[in-house]
């Protein structure tokens, strides 16, 4: 069966040939217009037949021996370097946006939520794929504890890292926000999250692909719209490579 990450691995083969032709294509309106296209109708067939479906979890003897790094794994900016001198004692998750109650967490108060644990595959766009077992808040949790306004229907990540001085940030909509095995993990194989997957925190969105689950979480906002951020494509890679914003497996 022809599955998106096998047709992800045959274009990576491919990319030699097709680089020129594809830088080429990224400058059309018109072929950006198609690949949205067939994102809407991704996203819109599994919101139809499946939002509510889980991932799959596994066996702690399925586990990973090792588990590779995505993206970035240690940011530059200085403010995040004096957290992490300090083991992230003064960092706060800022809950701002459409929200009635925003806040500013501590790693105890998101330790001191509703807290679950879930052994999951990570799906790498670049083809590779890891379990690993994660443990944090959902962030149902915390959205519940905001109080979302009536106008929310996205949440955008914001993050301490960045690539050429462009900040890192993701968004996902409000089904896959308030899904239970949507979590703001800050532990990994039963020890802290360590500095290259993420710390203090990371989000795991179990049900699209690695690139989703933003690293080294600053903040969390709801909005109603994703126009106002980067390029109004939804997140660093969504702008930057025509990822697609929705990237469910």
């Amino acid at each position: 069966m022809t599955t998106r990450r096998k047709v992800l691995q045959g274009l990576t083969l491919a990319a030699p040939t097709l680089l020129l032709g594809c830088d080429r294509l990224s400058q059309s309106p018109s072929f950006r217009d198609l690949l949205k296209t067939g994102d809407w109708l991704s996203y819109r067939v599994q919101r139809l037949i499946g939002s509510d479906a889980l991932a799959r979890e596994f066996a702690p003897s399925e586990m990973s021996p090792v588990f590779r790094t995505n993206g970035n794994t240690m940011p530059g900016s200085a403010d995040y370097q004096r957290l992490l001198t300090t083991q992230f004692a003064d960092w706060r998750l800022q809950v701002t946006g459409l929200v009635e109650a925003p806040a500013a967490l501590s790693l105890a108060d998101l330790r001191a939520m509703p807290t679950r644990t879930q052994i999951t595959r990570h799906d790498c766009v670049e083809g590779w794929s890891a379990i690993g077992k994660w443990t944090g808040t959902p962030l149902g949790a915390v959205l519940e504890q905001a109080r979302l306004k009536p106008a929310a229907r996205y949440i955008v990540f914001h993050c301490a890292d960045d690539f050429y001085g462009t900040p890192y940030y993701e968004s996902i909509d409000l089904a896959d926000a308030l899904h239970p095995q949507t979590i703001l993990a800050y532990g990994m194989n039963d020890a802290p999250l360590p500095t290259g997957h993420g710390a203090p925190i990371r989000v795991r969105i179990e049900r699209q692909l690695g690139y989703k689950s933003a690293k080294f979480i600053m903040g969390v906002e709801a909005v109603s719209d994703l126009s106002g951020f980067g390029k109004g494509e939804g997140g660093f890679w969504e702008d930057v490579a025509f990822y697609d914003w929705y990237a469910g497996i």
